[in-house]
Formats: structure tokens, sequence, C-alpha cells
């Protein structure tokens, strides 16, 4: 993981360099163990590209921006899991830059960069012509912001996070529908990285799956290359991590963990592929929410008539005399989970790191975690971002036993595994219930595809930037390209069932592939929005009514 910061300046009002310390200074939060800068010129042209450097990759130290004597540049923000040939002690972005220098055309950088897989983020100046060109992976897995250049600030600015609004820059996103191309000055897309199709292929009532335990002869073959697509795309995000700043012996990798599907397969896998000396993280986050300490006490204020619920705003409960507690229903299935996990791994030593957010302590991060989750400022975007923030962070308590009493504990981990993706490749959502009812298969499979075609537009950009504001890095295994791929290219009454009651149609394939490989309690377990089993949404009284994309004040 690292932090880019990348600049053109031409003309008579520069980038402030106040507005440039500071966003040095929060891309140094993204790569803590390294940053540098350096700056070209092309005509009257002054490019500046400085970048933040979290190793996660090779046995060396490489300062980057990458730099040769010819004159080329690559800040590179990324991993490299397959498409060019990368030994566990070489670092992936010396040997993209190599085979970036080896181009000398715009379609040679465009093929090149089109080859690898893996989640990314670059800047490249290519010297000799003078081109300039960046992009995020097709999936969105990275963060990018760019400025465009405008009256009142007639630069072009390109950054991995944001200080929040500011009068010299209106940011937004960059998209990941091509591989941009700036001719100094001259805007414009190469050629359109193209997401996959999903199979439109329908079946005439296709069988139902009628429990979990018995795989029908029609998906074993899916079920098993699933496990295998998963299993690989884990191996190629945690096989090659350097040792931890802690020590031999301590935690490399973390996952975000719920105790859902999703999350514990993840940890499973991991299991297999970590070396068995070193715990596995399991970052489990509980926040203290006076909405819900209020329902509990004194029953659903929204439910009451205007007169009664205006008196109890008015007067609202002193929930400090309340026994506040952290068992939220994402901590009580996660306290559930990570005992089968224990069952199956016994000799893997697995950290349940409880994450424990009094509501004074989330709300004192809030300015800080809306300044990098900017531009997206939603009641959504920000109940997402604040468990992702302090799970990240990583400070929390673990228990040497399960009776044990609760110990401080800080995660060394630097790698965090994400579950997402799942929802949208696998039609976990409860929509697609209605969508079915309404339009059948076909409905699906529309539903499916639109669900794929804005993954990189929704979350991904925004969990990059709070994650990383830590100095750790997100990796999504269900995203995958070849994970992408194959389940796109399987039927859809393949991949889920809407018929089925919930906890079994919905995400039916893994949940077939997690019973097979032995994972019996988190394989029926159903769907709960991260935000709802973390309690981290809609904290204070009256705002049950906020809809999710409410702007946030």
């Amino acid at each position: 993981m690292c932090g880019i910061l990348f600049a053109i300046q031409n003309g008579p009002q520069p980038v402030r360099a106040e507005l440039l310390q500071q966003l040095q200074a929060a891309n140094t939060s993204r790569g803590p163990d390294a940053q540098d800068s350096v700056g070209t010129s092309v005509d009257n042209y002054q490019l500046s590209f400085f970048v933040s450097e979290l190793r996660l990759r090779g046995n060396i130290h490489v300062s980057q921006p990458h730099r040769d004597q010819e004159g080329n540049i690559l800040c590179w923000n990324g991993e490299v899991f397959e498409g060019l040939s990368i030994t566990l002690e070489e670092n992936d972005g010396s040997e993209l830059f190599a085979s970036l220098r080896e181009q000398s055309t715009i379609e040679g950088v465009r093929d090149c960069l089109g080859s690898i897989e893996g989640p990314y983020v670059f800047v490249y100046y290519q010297r000799a012509l003078q081109r300039l060109y960046f992009a995020r992976d097709p999936l969105g897995r990275r963060s990018l912001l760019i400025h465009r250049p405008t009256t009142a600030s007639p630069n072009f600015l390109a950054t991995s996070v944001s200080i929040g609004p500011h009068v010299d820059y209106d940011l937004e996103e960059l998209l990941t529908d091509g591989i941009c191309c700036i001719d100094i000055g001259q805007l414009s897309k190469a050629q359109n990285a193209r997401i996959h199709e999903i199979n439109r292929a329908i079946t005439d009532d296709p069988p139902k799956v009628h429990d979990l335990d018995h795989i029908e002869n029609h998906l074993s073959s899916a079920v098993d290359d699933l496990i295998a697509h998963l299993d690989r795309s884990v191996m190629l995000r945690v096989q090659n991590i350097p040792p931890s700043i802690e020590g031999a012996g301590q935690a490399r990798v973390a996952v975000l963990f719920s105790g859902g599907i999703d999350s514990t397969m993840l940890a499973f896998l991991a299991n297999s592929h970590v070396d068995p000396s070193e715990p596995i993280d399991l970052l489990n986050v509980a926040f203290e929410n006076p909405r819900k300490i209020t329902v509990k006490v004194e029953g659903n204020v929204g439910g009451l008539p205007n007169r009664e619920k205006k008196l109890k705003l008015r007067n609202p409960l002193d929930y400090s005399t309340v026994n506040v507690s952290y068992d939220v229903p994402d901590r009580l299935t996660g306290l559930q989970e990570v005992e089968e996990l224990r069952r199956l791994c016994p000799g893997r030593k697995w950290n349940f790191v409880e994450i424990n957010v009094p509501f004074e302590e989330s709300q004192c991060a809030r300015q800080t975690i809306e300044a990098i989750m900017y531009p997206r400022r939603t009641v959504m975007d920000l109940s997402l971002a604040l468990p992702l923030y302090f799970a990240a962070r990583g400070i929390g308590q673990i228990r040497s036993q399960p009776e044990a009493k609760l110990e401080p504990y800080t995660t060394p981990a630097r790698v965090l595994l994400n579950g997402l993706g799942s929802d949208e490749l696998l039609g976990g959502y409860g929509r697609f219930r209605t969508t079915y009812k309404n339009a059948g298969w076909i409905g699906i499979i529309d539903e499916l595809q639109l669900e794929l075609n804005r993954i990189p537009t929704r979350n991904l950009g925004r969990d990059d930037r709070i994650i990383s504001s830590h100095g750790k890095e997100a990796r999504h295994p269900f995203l995958s390209l070849s994970v992408v791929g194959f389940l796109a290219r399987l039927p859809v009454h393949m991949k889920m069932d809407p018929r089925l009651d919930a906890g079994l149609g919905e995400k039916m394939l893994l949940r077939l592939a997690a019973r097979r490989v032995g994972l019996i309690e988190a394989s029926s377990r159903k769907k709960r929005a991260m935000q709802f089993g973390s309690h981290s949404a809609r904290m204070m009284p009256g705002e049950g009514d906020r809809k999710g994309d409410f702007l946030i004040d």
C-alpha cells in the first residue's frame, strides 16, 4: 500500500504549497515506511510526483517514485498477483517499471498494464513521448481522486486521499473504464477496460437444492471450482508478506471478521497459506450506540405519536446510567464462529480481537473520518466508514483462552482480508428476491450485471482511503479477476436461488462450498450488513428515519 500525490502546474496560479504539504501528510499515513518525491519539467509545465510507501513486497528497499536516467517515472500503489513473473524476493513495482520502460508506444504501455491482475493505482510518465498515464484497476480496489483544471484552480491533481473539502480543488473518484493519458494539457482515454459480462443463459425450472448437506450432481464441480479459485486468490494475497515489524511469530494477516460466511471462508482458507507459527487476527468491531440503548430501555421512540415522540426527544434517556454492552450481532456471531475455526484448525492461534468503540470516541473521530472518505459524504458512507476505520486501527482486546480475562492488544498485521464482493457476485442481497418475483431469472441476471458494473464506483475507493489511513492494506480475494470471471461465466441458477429460504438461497454456491470444507455454522448464517451488525448506523435518537443517501452535515 502506498500513497500517491501527483500535480501538473502551469501558469500564474500554482498549487498552494500549504495544500501540497497537507496532501503529502495525508498520503504519508498510507505509507509510513518511506516517502520520496521527484519533479520534472516539460516546456512550461511542472510535473511533481510524491509517493509514500508501505513495504509489503520484496526483500530489499526500493525507493519510490521509480525513475531512471532517461526520465521515466512510475508511482505505483498496488500488488501484482498475476500477469508478471515475480519471485517472492522481487519488488513488483520494480519489475513493472522495467516492463514499462521496454514499451515505445501508447499501445505497448496499455497492453503491458492490461496484462496484470491485482489491485492497483499508478501514475506513469513516459519521457520519450511526453505522455503521462494513470488509472485504477478495473474493479477500483485502490483509491485515486483527481482534480480537473478549472478557471479558479487551473492545475491537475491526482491523490490517493483528500484532506476533506477545500477551496483549491474539486475532487472526484477516477473512473475505472480506461487508462487515462495526458499529452500535457490534452486529456483522453485510451482503451476501455472491460468488466466481465454475466452469463445470460437460463435453464427452464432448474432443480432446487434441498439442503446444504447434499450437493446436487449439477453443482458438484462448480462447488469444487469455487473453492479452488478462492483458495488460490487467498494464497496470492497472503503468501509473500514481509515479516511483522513486531518480530517473528507475530500476525502478518488479519481478517475483517463478522462471523459471517464471507469473512469466515477467507479466514479458513488463509489458514492453509499462513505460517503455522503465526496467529491470524480476526478483527471484530462493536459500537456503543445511544439510539439502540434507548430503544432497548424505553422502546422504539419512532413508533410513538408525534407529541410523545417530541417529549421523549426533549428529555432523552440518561444512558450513562445504563450498563453498556458490546454484545452487538457481529460480536455474538464472531464469538461463535471463531470457535468453529478453532475446532477445524486446532494448530492455529486465532486472535479474536474485540474492538469496542465508545460513543464519545466514535464522535471524536467523525471529523477525521469524514475528511478521509471525502468526496463520499452520505449517511451510508459514514456508517460503513466508521467500523472500517476502527477495525483498521486494530486496537482492542483478546483472550488467551475463551474464559480468560480480556487483555489489551493491537494487531501488528498490515494486510487485512476483506470479504467484499461476494454479495454482488453471488446474489447475496435481499432485494434479489423481489427482483425474481417481478422479473424472474432474467431480472436476476440484469441485477447481477448492474451490481458487477458498479463495483468500481461504489465503496472500494472510499474503503481504501479509510483503511490505508492507518498504514494498512485491504486485500479482496473475492474480487480477484479470475474469481470474478469464473463466477460471471456460471449460469445464474448455480450461484443463487431466490426460490429457497433465507440462509440457503442467497449465495447458495458459497454456502455449499463452506459446508463442503466443514464450516457448518457459517454456511447457514444469514447476511447482515456491517453497519447494522456492528451498530455503527444511526447512533443518535431521532436518526432512525434518516435514509442512507442523506448527505451528512
